[in-house]
């Protein structure tokens, strides 16, 4: 094969693609061998990759472009979102317990500024100040059988949000009802008297009480007051009928320690006068003293104690 044939097949071999090459071409030179055209088409398969890497599409280029521009743009514009979801500030009397995938992370956060990982992360903020309800008024059955309605307040704090997060569901729905509780229980074991006369000691009972239920919640209750005991209208009418007959015996039995006082006070005057008589003269001339000072239109002549005697006799 001479060296022009062989230049100007490999020139048409490059424009063309090597499937649609004919096998007559090879054919068609009788003079050159198997070996050759071999070498031949293994030129050909190393000059095409090269050809076409040399010459990418121009529409590939333009919309990895865009796609660049679009992504940019989304990243710059959510940033501000994104922001505001990981950072999170709880206030000095708050505690934020995370939960990272179902489990508690570490100890609660807070007071301040502090991370969390959106989507996989759940916050729970727990107040620690002191935190105060009132509890309903209780019809309660008293141990001498008298209805009364008792209504209460407590105060009580959360200091372990993690119990208080994790050991039940609604620490303070259920503190709530278990003060009713307590309350009914405590009273239903005093009697009516008991309910009025002692309510510093129910309340110190029921503190107590609640105290130690929700110690295992996290909770501490500080107090508890009784407001206000209400009694039917039957019986506030027999108790105020009860306590006007006490006062009417009391009034009669101080007149009556009166009168017994003064009756030994006359008792004793008469003894001394009969052993004195001038003891009677002193007094009448006491008497006669007094009526001179008032301004009366009344003039008495007073006799002489010896005349009257006169009489008498």
């Amino acid at each position: 094969m001479s060296t022009g044939s062989l230049a100007e097949f490999t020139a048409k071999a490059s424009r063309q693609d090597p499937q649609q090459i004919n096998e007559s071409e090879f054919i068609g030179t009788p003079r050159q061998s198997q070996a050759d055209r071999s070498q031949q088409q293994a030129k050909m398969r190393q000059q095409q990759p090269h050809q076409q890497e040399e010459t990418p599409p121009n529409g590939c280029g333009c919309c990895e472009c865009l796609l660049k521009f679009i992504s940019i743009i989304l990243i710059i514009l959510t940033f501000p979102f994104s922001l505001c979801a990981c950072i999170k500030i709880v206030q000095q009397y708050e505690r934020a317990v995370i939960f990272r995938l179902g489990r508690i992370q570490g100890e609660p956060k807070g007071p301040g500024l502090f991370f969390i990982m959106p989507c996989i992360d759940k916050m729970q903020v727990m107040d620690l100040r002191t935190l105060t309800f009132d509890v309903p008024p209780q019809e309660i059955l008293t141990k001498d059988s008298v209805t009364v309605a008792v209504d209460a307040v407590v105060y009580y704090r959360i200091f372990d949000p993690i119990r208080a997060t994790v050991d039940i569901e609604d620490v303070h729905r259920a503190t709530r009802l278990l003060a009713q509780t307590t309350l009914r229980n405590t009273l239903g074991t005093k009697t009516l008297h008991e309910v009025l006369a002692e309510r510093e000691i129910i309340a110190q009972t029921m503190q107590e009480g609640l105290d130690t239920a929700t110690d295992p919640w996290g909770v501490k209750v500080e107090r508890v007051e009784v407001k206000d005991v209400r009694l039917p209208v039957q019986m506030q009418r027999a108790m105020a009928a009860e306590a006007e007959a006490l006062r009417e015996a009391k009034a009669k039995v101080i007149a009556a320690e009166g009168e017994q006082k003064a009756s030994r006070a006359l008792k004793e005057a008469a003894d001394v006068i009969d052993e004195s008589p001038a003891a009677l003269q002193l007094r009448y001339l006491q008497t006669l003293n007094s009526i001179a000072a008032e301004k009366n239109s009344t003039i008495l002549f007073p006799l002489p104690m010896e005349m009257l005697r006169g009489i008498k006799r």
